[in-house]
């Protein structure tokens, strides 16, 4: 299976931090601890559920197996679901509430619409179950106790910086750049701090006419991709090369993650433009964006290892159980609308062609492909 490929190393990462409760901390500062404790902990064979959103991207399916393996060891009984491709945010409903139903003590939650959950979690809240945001932000709702992701903002930022880069790397003349925007789903509460992270490095740029954005599209409402669909992101970037670039060359595009930047590089080549010349950013460090930044295609994806996400996340379950204060990094950045969500960074790293080999040590399956393209 495609997962047990990827996940081989991680899988050691994840027991390891699940039988011995480590874990690094983020932004390189000291970790803080939340402010509250769990009350009374629970049995250490317990339920706990994994709603995960769909098998969209690659670190969806990696997650979900890692869980699986991970709270298996750590002495867990799993209950790991994904929504299917269609009705998702319905269907996810239907499976917290299914789990808070049948007696699960934490239910960690990909949220394929994070502002759709709060009468689920209601549910959850009166039956005193915890909840973990896992990746993405559940908004609007006093009922989540933690979320654990890479620091978002951050993402965005290294995005940003990567196209100033790889347009003064790949354009082959002096500024300014013709460059377009995309941001991701608008129901993904990560769409915007991605946006709004580029956007800090990005906007100075476009004000001082270093930047043109041909389309005149900056904001994140016109650049938003449904769904995170690659269809979707290559309808638009062929729209935009239509109406913007017939006589015109387009030096870049902010992309937020790695399958939205594919499809806008099938458009850009089937646009007739020089992919040599041409800058495009990502984010997942899925299989085949990697082989494109090694073949001089893709000029940057960002690296969050999946697996010490997942071990960070069943190290706060284990924590609840036992009935301890639950590890966190950050008390200030995530409100959701309610309440300021307790949270657990991890860094990420972004990753050029130059720099790949360094940022996939340790993880075999990439670093096999990049070692076989030097």
């Amino acid at each position: 299976m495609k997962r047990i490929a990827l996940a081989a190393a991680g899988l050691a990462a994840v027991t390891a931090l699940a039988l011995t409760g480590c874990s690094g901390t983020s932004r390189g500062g000291d970790e803080t601890t939340g402010t509250d404790a769990a009350t009374a902990g629970f049995a250490a064979d317990a339920t706990i559920g994994v709603a995960l959103p769909d098998k969209t991207s690659e670190n969806w399916v990696l997650a979900g197996g890692l869980f699986e393996d991970g709270l298996k060891a750590a002495g867990f009984t799993g209950d790991v679901q994904y929504a299917p491709a269609s009705n998702t945010v319905a269907e996810q409903q239907n499976q917290i509430a299914a789990m808070v139903t049948n007696g699960a003590k934490v239910i960690v939650i990909g949220a394929k619409d994070g502002k759709q959950l709060g009468t689920q979690l209601q549910q959850a809240a009166d039956a005193g179950v915890k909840i973990i945001a896992y990746d993405r932000l559940i908004e609007n709702t006093p009922n989540v106790d933690y979320y654990v992701a890479f620091d978002n903002y951050k993402v965005g930022e290294l995005q940003g910086q990567a196209l100033l880069d790889g347009l003064e790397a790949r354009s082959g003349h002096a500024a300014p750049w013709n460059i377009e925007l995309f941001s991701g789903s608008p129901d993904d509460a990560n769409s915007a701090v991605f946006f709004n992270g580029a956007m800090s490095v990005l906007q100075p740029k476009i004000d001082d006419g270093t930047l043109v954005v041909k389309s005149g599209q900056t904001e994140i409402a016109q650049t938003a991709t449904q769904g995170w669909e690659a269809e979707n992101a290559q309808s638009r970037m062929d729209s935009l090369l239509t109406a913007n670039y017939t006589d015109a060359t387009i030096d870049g595009v902010l992309s937020p993650n790695d399958n939205l930047a594919r499809a806008i590089i099938t458009s850009v080549k089937q646009g007739g433009k020089d992919i040599a010349t041409f800058t495009v950013t990502g984010q997942d460090s899925e299989v085949e964006s990697v082989k494109s930044i090694m073949a001089g295609e893709q000029y940057s994806t960002i690296n969050k290892d999946t697996s010490l996400l997942v071990a960070q996340t069943i190290k706060m379950i284990q924590q609840l159980q036992k009935g301890e204060t639950v590890d966190v990094n950050d008390t200030e950045q995530y409100d959701n609308g309610v309440k300021v969500v307790p949270a657990y960074l991890l860094d990420p790293v972004i990753v050029t062609k130059e720099n790949a080999a360094e940022a996939y040590a340790n993880n075999p399956n990439l670093l096999a492909i990049v070692e076989a393209a030097q």
